[in-house]
């Protein structure tokens, strides 16, 4: 495989550093969560190789909560580790994949690092970001391994109904070939949420993680869901090859932290409305700025308007560099650089409506005559 780093990653916040930084919207998450203030002691947890398949009662845990077996879920060290074993375990070089575009670069660049063939379904702010089921089936090949996708989307926040998403399931299965779902910001869905997919059809995998919705990226823990028991198992190899098993502190986190979800998560999910209730009357009140509404998530993807004469990199100059404001920029995504992700439930609610502000100085000042 030929690694390749990813913008997203090269320039992440964290390597900046937040002492330089007055208004973070760059964060694709809820705001890091303090481990006092979550009630959980693990003092009397002993430090040996946890299961490798994960905490029998994490993934009990995870199972019933949606109707499946515990050998069902596979516990991993983060999404991200569950995207490079099923992209690693399906997809040899060459192998034909479709994967929605703009994505979460790990989606790509994996696939690529592989060598695998990628076709892309290119998500349009014309068409609303919307998926396009008569183009997925013209670009699903007998060659296809893989499809995939997320939703809510990342970095859109645009989502599909249960309707479309069976009608994907469908596409895939008569393909033979499987889905990839990438479902880390369910939880934080302002409509319906969709069924998890991988109860749907054991075509299909899921993915999800304790860092976005509830503000837990720095315990590690993220899972994959399939009823496919030849998958599992070639994951379950994947994962011990890469780690053998998980931090069985991290484990015991997010089982204590699952067991009070609901009284845990729902503070998080009222800021994320609030916060989104200020974003979106930001958005009525101005005229520089154009968006796809998200319908879930904690992130949108507006653009300068195209007829604003803008020099696009003073304004990211003078957004960070005066203004101290870090977005997630539109190259992390593949898209131009009027494009931005503002992410709108990580820093406090003051430095959201402050960063907002500072997003409009910063276009303005950087106007072409």
């Amino acid at each position: 495989m030929l690694y390749k780093r990813m913008p997203i990653e090269i320039e992440a916040p964290e390597g900046f550093g937040y002492e330089n930084i007055d208004c973070n919207l760059s964060e694709s998450s809820f705001t890091d969560q303090r481990l006092s203030d979550l009630g959980i002691n693990i003092n009397d947890l002993v430090l040996l190789y946890g299961d490798h398949k994960g905490k029998p009662e994490l993934r009990e845990l995870l199972a019933n909560e949606i109707g499946l077996s515990s050998e069902d879920v596979l516990i991993t060290s983060g999404a991200a580790m569950a995207l490079f074993i099923v992209a690693t375990s399906l997809l040899n070089k060459g192998d034909h994949l479709v994967v929605a575009k703009s994505n979460y670069a790990t989606n790509l660049e994996t696939p690529r690092a592989i060598g695998a063939d990628i076709s892309f379904l290119e998500l349009k702010f014309e068409n609303s970001f919307d998926l396009d089921i008569e183009e997925l089936k013209q670009k699903i090949t007998p060659q296809t391994k893989l499809v995939s996708l997320t939703y809510p989307h990342n970095p859109t926040g645009v989502m599909i109904d249960e309707n479309k998403l069976r009608a994907i399931i469908a596409i895939v299965e008569k393909n033979n070939t499987y889905l990839l779902l990438d479902e880390t910001y369910r939880e934080m869905s302002f409509v319906e949420k969709l069924p998890v997919a991988a109860t749907l059809s054991d075509r299909v995998i899921s993915i999800s993680s304790m860092s976005k919705s509830y503000g837990l990226p720095g315990i590690r823990i993220g899972w994959m869901f399939s009823k496919n028991k030849r998958l599992m198992e070639t994951f379950l190899a994947a994962k011990e090859q890469i780690c053998i098993t998980n931090s069985v502190i991290d484990e015991e986190i997010a089982f204590h932290y699952l067991k009070r979800k609901e009284e845990l998560f729902a503070p998080n999910m009222q800021t994320i409305v609030k916060n989104f209730s200020i974003l979106k009357q930001f958005m009525e009140q101005q005229n520089v700025l154009e968006w796809v509404e998200p319908k879930g998530g904690c992130v949108c993807f507006p653009r300068i308007k195209k007829e604003i004469n803008v020099d696009t990199d003073k304004f990211h100059d003078i957004l960070l560099n005066k203004y101290k404001t870090y977005i997630g920029r539109g190259h992390w995504f593949e898209e131009d650089a009027r494009y931005m992700r503002i992410g709108y439930s990580w820093d406090k609610t003051e430095k959201l409506e402050k960063g907002l502000r500072n997003i409009l100085k910063a276009i303005e000042e950087s106007k072409i005559p």
